[in-house]
């Protein structure tokens, strides 16, 4: 999910002034803290788009470093995050809805048949590449088709999502493919990531039942960020972190040969990028200021139940 292209496609869609959804309690409230607690989801994106990104994610799930991933079925190491998730019924894995294929040398397509979904491909018969002509290109009647496939083939592998949110922003950049993403989110009773960011989209709350979740801040990191100062943009977000919920996204990976094939020419969310995350949300300096702010980690499980 990449900063530029989500908040962008964000801002047009979401404008969620104090009290503009009537709601008695906090989603802290809800969950039985105080009030004005810090909730904090740490999640991973990608899952199942390379080896090198699902050990890395694995292991910081196994080490409680990040709460919850996503994953993105149309990939090719999907079977291993299956076989993850049947390992671990307790893993928080929801899924990265998925109508983009970004990386240069190493695409996918969609999970539907091509015939059923020919407006999702791109020249060569593989997703866009860009968000921007995604959209320009895609009928939301056929981006509905390939998102229900993708839930229902995740199901079928013995994956339980617990949420869903989308690749690139893609679901979030039209009013038409945001209709499809909270239609499919209710549809299978899963929160779904919608967060609290200005824009023009007030008039889409209509689709949102009171009961669903909005996320009040995003922390991601950016290409402006240094390699040197990795580590202080986000400790630096944790301590600036207001009550409420928050969702830190990461993208985590080994920035080996796999990988750095992979993700070739392409240094923004690239192999290195995804090892330093790593390397910063497994670290003793990151667990010491989650501590330190008195940060409540949670998961989208924990939210999941909050629809029931």
């Amino acid at each position: 999910m990449h900063l530029h292209r989500l908040t962008a496609a964000i801002a047009v869609l979401f404008l969620v002034a104090a009290g503009t959804r009537a709601q008695t309690k906090t989603v802290a409230e809800r969950l039985g803290y105080p009030a004005d607690s810090k909730l904090l989801i740490v999640h991973a994106d990608d899952l199942a788009v390379a080896h090198s990104v699902d050990a890395a994610s694995f292991d910081a799930l196994d080490k409680n470093a990040i709460t919850s991933a996503s994953i993105m079925v149309p990939c090719p190491w999907l079977s291993e995050v299956a076989n993850y998730a049947k390992a671990h019924p307790d893993a928080d894995l929801g899924l990265h809805l998925t109508l983009t294929s970004e990386w240069r040398t190493y695409r996918w397509g969609p999970v539907e048949s091509k015939n059923r979904v020919p407006t999702l491909l791109d020249p060569s018969g593989y997703l866009w590449p860009e968000t921007p002509a995604a959209v320009s290109h895609i009928k939301p009647e056929e981006a509905e088709r390939e998102i229900r496939t993708q839930v229902e083939f995740a199901v079928a592998s013995g994956i339980h999502p617990t949420h869903l949110d989308t690749h690139m922003g893609a679901l979030f950049s039209s009013p038409e493919l945001f209709a499809a993403f909270v239609k499919i989110a209710h549809e299978y009773k899963l929160p779904f990531f919608a967060p609290r960011l200005p824009g023009e989209g007030a008039k889409l709350l209509s689709l949102l039942q009171e009961k669903d979740i909005i996320v009040d801040s995003v922390v991601i990191a950016n290409p402006t960020i240094q390699a040197n100062a990795w580590m202080s943009f986000y400790i630096d977000a944790i301590k600036n972190m207001k009550p409420g919920l928050t969702e830190m996204i990461v993208h985590l990976g080994h920035d080996d040969a796999e990988l750095q094939a992979v993700m070739v020419d392409h240094p923004d969310y690239g192999a290195a990028w995804r090892q330093r995350d790593y390397d910063t949300v497994t670290s003793p300096e990151f667990k010491k200021a989650l501590q330190e702010n008195k940060i409540i980690l949670v998961k989208w499980k924990d939210l999941q139940k909050l629809l029931k």
